[in-house]
C-alpha cells in the first residue's frame, strides 16, 4: 500500500528471493544475543494499482536476528539499498519519471524456528522507490505492508 506523497494510491504485490550469509555471532547473555546477516534480494513486483505495471530490482543489505536463549521466536530488523527498473510513464503526473530507480528497504518482524533448517517469518516492510532526483519532478513511491516468508538454511 502506498503511503505519504503519491496521488495514485499504488498497490504492489512484492515478491522477493533472498540469499543470506551469517556472520558476527553474539553469544552473550544480554538482550543483544544473536547474529548478523548480509543479504542480496532479487525483486519482482507486479503493480496491482498505479500508473506503471511492474518493477524489477536488486537490494543489498544487513539483517540482525535476536536469539533469546531457549526460545523458538527470533525478532529481527533489516535494511538495505538497491536499484531497479520500472516501466515508467512520465506523461502521467505523479508517475515515475524514468525507468531506472533506486530503492530502500527496511523491515521489522519475528521469525519462528520450526526446526534447525526451517523458519517462518512475519513482519512489516517499508520500501521507497526514487530516481534520486534524475528527473523533475521526482514523485517517488513509499510502500508499507506485511511481509511473510519461509526460510530454509543449508
Amino acid at each position: 500500500m502506498c503511503i505519504l506523497n503519491n496521488p495514485h494510491g499504488y498497490e504492489v504485490a512484492a515478491e522477493f528471493l533472498t540469499g543470506r550469509v551469517r556472520w558476527g555471532v553474539n553469544q552473550s547473555d544480554s538482550w543483544l544475543r544473536g547474529y548478523q546477516q548480509f543479504y542480496v534480494s532479487g525483486e519482482v513486483q507486479p503493480i496491482v494499482r498505479g500508473v506503471e505495471n511492474h518493477y524489477f530490482g536488486l537490494n543489498f543489505g544487513m539483517r540482525y536476528n535476536f536469539v533469546p536463549r531457549n526460545s523458538r521466536w527470533n525478532p529481527y530488523f533489516s535494511g538495505g539499498l538497491g536499484l531497479g527498473w520500472i516501466d515508467s510513464n512520465a506523461a502521467v503526473g505523479g508517475s515515475q519519471g524514468q525507468d531506472f530507480t533506486f530503492n530502500i528497504l527496511s523491515a521489522i518482524g519475528v521469525a519462528y524456528r520450526v526446526n534447525d533448517r526451517w523458519k517462518v517469518d512475519a513482519g512489516l516492510l517499508w520500501e521507497h522507490f526514487s530516481n534520486g532526483g534524475q528527473t523533475d519532478p521526482n514523485p517517488s513511491l513509499n510502500l508499507l505492508g506485511p511481509q511473510l516468508a519461509i526460510s530454509c538454511s543449508f
